[in-house]
């Protein structure tokens, strides 16, 4: 496929200044339609504790907040889920892009602090910028979700991420700490509309250091130019099937790369564990050894002296 990741800036129309179209990324199970629902302030998109997706299909809802922004929140499938293909990623991908007419003004890398930040997790964050391009980066906000568990133990988001793995760290870094956290269980309405506030004036933050312009590639550019025009139908359908296929080849090209990686490093693992577990062995041979000599020593040092043989003449 063309240069995909191409940033095209896109001014904001006076229509839209204040309006603000936010798309929630990252792995199933993390819980991104929760976050949405707590972002419009009731329950639209589908959110139950599952192990596969609930959301199949990249949805928008818009809401109205107090100080009169309009918000359009767009909801996404597992979009990198190692089980997912490439067909229907390339598929969900336009969609959003359609979806978000006026551009996107931040990306919603949602994490939670229930589980470990793993590996697959890492690759996930990697595709996204490889399939958005790098510039994703400077519209991207981490949200950190399961809120109600760090304030049980006590804990704040800086001190769950004071010991957090490298990757993480970084990911951090290149988002220059734009991080929330959000308990999406809480029946505290204050709580709710505080984290949302925040959430929105990291929003506005990354709209303005990127000048007011929302993120758009060439993916977004192409189908604003080809619908804009008003083509025919079959035309434009001919258009969106072109893009779909090439953004699906530069999918497979991704997951392959990504796949050999995680090959390597799972078997670099499994060698070090087995290096581990053959010298755990031997020292175990070699203790249970000398054990066995010690003990021999032992009964040799208590055994009595044996007596001299031969019969008492009376």
């Amino acid at each position: 496929m063309g240069a995909l990741p191409i940033n095209i800036a896109g001014e904001l129309n006076p229509q839209s200044n204040r309006t603000r179209t936010v798309v929630l990324v990252g792995r199933t199970g993390n819980g991104k339609s929760a976050v949405a629902n707590s972002i419009l302030g009731k329950k639209v998109f589908k959110s139950v504790a599952k192990a596969s997706g609930v959301t199949q299909s990249c949805q928008m809802q818009q809401t109205q907040l107090k100080d009169g922004h309009v918000i359009n929140v767009i909801d996404t499938p597992g979009l990198f889920d190692i089980s997912a293909g490439s067909a229907f990623i390339s598929k969900e991908i336009v969609k959003c892009f359609n979806l978000a007419k006026d551009g996107i003004h931040a990306f919603l890398l949602v994490l939670t602090v229930r589980n470990r930040f793993s590996e697959e997790e890492e690759s996930a964050v990697q595709s996204i910028k490889e399939l958005f391009g790098s510039k994703i980066i400077d519209h991207m906000i981490v949200v950190f979700t399961g809120g109600d568990v760090l304030e049980n133990d006590d804990l704040t988001l800086d001190d769950y991420l004071e010991d957090c793995p490298r990757p993480l760290q970084e990911i951090l870094t290149l988002t220059k700490n734009r991080t929330v956290l959000f308990n999406n269980i809480t029946k505290d309405e204050r709580k709710r509309a505080e984290q949302v506030q925040k959430l929105m004036s990291l929003v506005n933050m990354v709209v303005a250091q990127n000048g007011g312009k929302p993120y758009t590639n060439e993916l977004s550019y192409e189908l604003k130019r080809v619908a804009s025009k008003k083509q025919m139908q079959a035309e434009y359908d001919a258009k969106l099937k072109k893009i779909t296929v090439e953004m699906e080849a530069k999918i497979n090209e991704l997951n392959s790369r990504l796949e050999q990686q995680l090959a390597v490093e799972q078997a670099a693992r499994r060698r070090a564990e087995e290096e581990a577990l053959s010298t755990h062995r031997r020292s175990a041979e070699e203790i249970a050894k000398l054990r066995e000599s010690l003990e021999r020593a032992q009964q040799k040092i208590q055994a009595p002296p044996r007596r001299s043989g031969g019969c008492a003449i009376m």
